[in-house]
């Protein structure tokens, strides 16, 4: 699987399914699906795309994941952090992981895109508990799923996987929006969000 940041529930459900993920640092032309530096929330004012600028050009890029740098253009990490806290800080979960996740993006000040994308996939993983293991390697091994381009772009992707509906701050709103970020899952359902990974991951 390709380096994603804060990736969509529906990634989560597929590594859940699969038990252990490998990312591949060394995964180019990373534009051909974007969730490698975009994810989406649902806020007061409906979905919002958040995006973590790179630096040079995002078009055709030939640059290894690994050495992807993030730019400090537009105050980008204050801004993720107001749309996140206005999406949601009145979550059940916000104040539980609201200090880890604050120190990741406003606070690190990491410049490599890779370990932005897999801190925060740590912290998911171990807030939630899930059961996936994460190796970083070039190496793929013979009868791995390959899903780098297959999950996450914005075309829907053929896996068996169910859309079961999870409690959604907004949903009075905005109804219930599938293919958000697992930051969404996260803060409305905390730990218990790992029976909707699974139900997702059983088709």
């Amino acid at each position: 699987m390709g380096s994603m940041c804060a990736g969509s529930v529906r990634c989560y459900a597929a590594m859940v399914a699969a038990g252990q993920v490998i990312i591949d640092p060394g995964e180019t032309h990373l534009p051909l699906r974007h969730s490698h530096h975009r994810y989406a929330i649902v806020g007061p004012n409906g979905v919002q795309q958040l995006t973590v600028p790179l630096t040079g050009s995002t078009h055709n890029m030939a640059t290894p994941m690994d050495q992807v740098l993030i730019s400090e253009h537009g105050d980008w990490r204050h801004l993720h952090w107001g749309a996140l806290y206005s999406a949601y800080g009145r979550t059940p979960y916000f104040d539980y992981i609201a200090d880890e996740l604050h120190a990741l993006l406003v606070d690190s000040g990491q410049t490599s895109l890779l370990q932005l994308n897999l801190s925060i996939h740590r912290l998911v993983v171990d807030f939630m508990d899930l059961p996936v293991s994460t190796t970083v390697s070039h190496d793929v091994p013979a009868g791995a799923v390959d899903l780098r381009g297959r999950i996450g772009g914005k075309r829907p992707d053929s896996l068996p996987l169910a859309e079961v509906p999870y409690y959604q701050l907004w949903a009075d709103r905005h109804g219930f929006r599938p293919g958000l970020s697992i930051l969404d899952l996260l803060m409305n359902t905390g730990r218990e969000g790992i029976f909707t990974l699974m139900h997702m991951a059983q088709g």
